[in-house]
């Protein structure tokens, strides 16, 4: 598929970093207009004592407003398994629709069934405003963006690109990040290869933002990089590494990981776009499903 690339549109990136998740949200500026979109942003949680808060959704609510930008779109690249969206909460303070890949249904009936959600658990993606398919454009502002459909870490994944940007999701880390694990259900080494080569095949200035850092060996923390940077210095897919190079790592790598530590509250928030489960008498609830994942 041809995707409609325009490099000479450069959208002004600002990122939130967020110690307790390694995660970095992003508010786009349209650079002709006032109209923004923010992507993968953070509901905060303190899981041990079952409390919710919205620091950090606060700064981006903060920085919209003190620039006076209106919010258009809220992104999620993906069901995100290692935090909470704070999509709604943004929403309720600003507006703007909030998007997802159309392939959230695969996530909701798969994870419907883990925490067994009985059928009042729409699995239609009806929670989002908006599913987007491979190819898909959405304006924001003047700023044309489309969707590209990244497979492989979950069915869900896609990659929104912004004029010269593109927010990759958990598709891609910085270079000496490599990629990302393949092993939650709907997985597949093979597809994240295929997605990833997609995001490479973009021009080499292309700027691409990450949605997590973990700062290997002691680095500052970076969330900015290039499709031509990935292209020579990916440890994981870079200098021509073959997909069953890529595959036979992945595997083997995947087999030594832990489950994220707040996949359990995770899932069940963001495949409801961000909205906290509720009890038959209306209390905010999650489960612990055992054995479950």
């Amino acid at each position: 598929m041809d995707y409609p690339v325009k490099m000479d549109v450069k959208p002004k990136v600002t990122g939130f970093f967020d110690d307790a998740t390694n995660t970095i949200s992003y508010v786009v500026q349209d650079p002709a207009s006032k109209a923004c979109a923010v992507v993968d942003s953070v509901m905060d949680i303190d899981y041990a004592a079952g409390r919710i808060t919205y620091e950090h959704a606060d700064q981006m609510i903060a920085f919209i407003r003190e620039n006076g930008l209106e919010l258009e779109w809220i992104i999620e690249t993906h069901v995100h398994a290692d935090h909470l969206s704070g999509a709604p909460y943004i929403q309720q303070e600003l507006g703007g629709k909030i998007g997802i890949g159309d392939k959230i249904t695969v996530v909701q009936d798969v994870f419907g069934k883990v925490f067994n959600e009985g059928t009042e658990f729409q699995r239609d993606g009806s929670q989002f405003d908006a599913l987007f398919t491979d190819g898909d454009t959405y304006q924001v502002g003047e700023m044309e963006v489309f969707v590209m459909a990244t497979p492989g870490h979950t069915p869900a994944c896609m990659v929104h690109v912004m004029g010269d940007a593109a927010f990759v999701g958990d598709t891609l880390f910085m270079p000496d990040g490599g990629s990302a694990r393949c092993d939650f259900p709907g997985g597949s080494a093979e597809e994240l290869y295929d997605s990833i080569q997609k995001i490479l095949s973009m021009p080499d200035a292309m700027r691409l933002f990450m949605c997590h850092d973990y700062g290997p060996n002691g680095r500052n923390i970076a969330w900015e990089t290039t499709v031509g940077d990935e292209k020579a210095h990916n440890i994981h897919v870079g200098g021509g590494k073959t997909k069953d190079e890529f595959v036979k790592f992945r595997t083997e790598r995947d087999a030594q990981l832990d489950m994220p530590r707040l996949i359990i509250p995770s899932l069940q928030v963001n495949m409801r776009a961000g909205e906290v489960p509720t009890d038959k008498d209306g209390n905010q609830m999650l489960k612990v499903p055992v054995n479950g994942l």
